[in-house]
């Protein structure tokens, strides 16, 4: 039985994605590749790996003790190369962070650019994901670091805090809403609405509070930034959910209107995760400490 460890982050991949195509995508290799590995190590083993359904893939008991040790070897790769990089002409590594679309937008593009202009050997590795998606990866081991709303239930995991933000509606000048002071988000199932890609973990998000309403979202247009939604809006296609650090800075040159959003949830006090600090490789380790600052 020989994996290597070029196998045993694609395996890890795989399972994290629930797809073999896109654990490929994640590790640049081709499909049939990838596929071409998961089988030699399922005959290697001589038992299967993964059960394959429409839905995509997922570890059989067999797989599950596979993901654990191939998880631990891989942190422990990691390491390795953090501790011989003094050696080797500076020293180098990477971090896995995982953010929701709020702390991804709005504020870590400022915080990880100090932090990587101070470590030009370090890499991060940044995906967005939904907050209870983030506690249960990084609670695994999958990433070093995540940043989730503080509403969610972390379990044991350690917490810092992050930042503070709220959504808020953003209109068109001559939209309905904006005669109103606040609105539920409720109310704005009523109207058309501009959002971002459906694989956005707000978009997510928002579209499961829909349906707890028994509704559905009337989404016009998606798009990949907040900034792109507050245009549209301002085009009058429709009313957008922006945090309300993206609508003031909109508003200084986009003719919006900004609604206060009473739910909730819509007031976002942003936390950084972590298994324990004790157990963060060193750069990790320094990254927590830069994001608190």
């Amino acid at each position: 039985m020989r994996f290597d460890l070029v196998d045993l982050r694609l395996f890890c991949e795989v399972v994290d994605a629930g797809s073999i195509t896109a654990g490929a995508e994640r590790c640049a290799l081709a499909l049939a590749a990838a596929s071409t590995r998961i089988r030699a190590m399922e005959q290697s083993l001589g038992a299967p790996l993964l059960t394959r359904s429409r839905q995509g893939v997922a570890p059989t008991p067999a797989g599950r003790t596979l993901l654990k040790h191939a998880r631990a070897m891989l942190d422990q790769g990691a390491r390795l190369r953090e501790d011989l990089g003094a050696y080797a002409g500076g020293a180098s590594g990477e971090v896995r962070l995982l953010a929701n679309t709020n702390a991804l937008t709005e504020f870590l593009p400022e915080a990880l650019g100090l932090f990587l202009a101070d470590h030009p050997h370090v890499s991060v590795d940044l995906e967005e994901r939904l907050s209870d998606e983030i506690v249960g990866l990084v609670a695994e081991g999958v990433a070093d670091i995540g940043i989730v709303a503080g509403t969610v239930d972390v379990g044991a995991l350690a917490t810092y805090p992050f930042r503070s933000d709220r959504f808020v509606v953003v209109t068109a000048k001559d939209h309905p809403l904006t005669a109103q002071a606040r609105v539920s988000f409720a109310q704005l199932l009523d109207y058309d609405l501009v959002g971002l890609d459906r694989a956005a973990s707000l978009q997510r998000f928002l579209a499961g509070k829909a349906a707890r309403e028994g509704r559905s979202l009337r989404l016009r247009v998606q798009l990949r930034s907040f900034d792109a939604v507050c245009r549209m809006v301002e085009c009058g296609v429709g009313v957008g959910v922006v945090p309300q650090t993206t609508a003031a800075r909109a508003a200084k040159t986009m003719a919006l209107c900004v609604v206060e959003l009473t739910d909730d949830w819509a007031l976002r006090e942003l936390t950084i995760v972590v298994r324990a600090a004790e157990e963060l490789r060193p750069y990790a380790r320094e990254l927590v400490d830069s994001l608190r600052t």
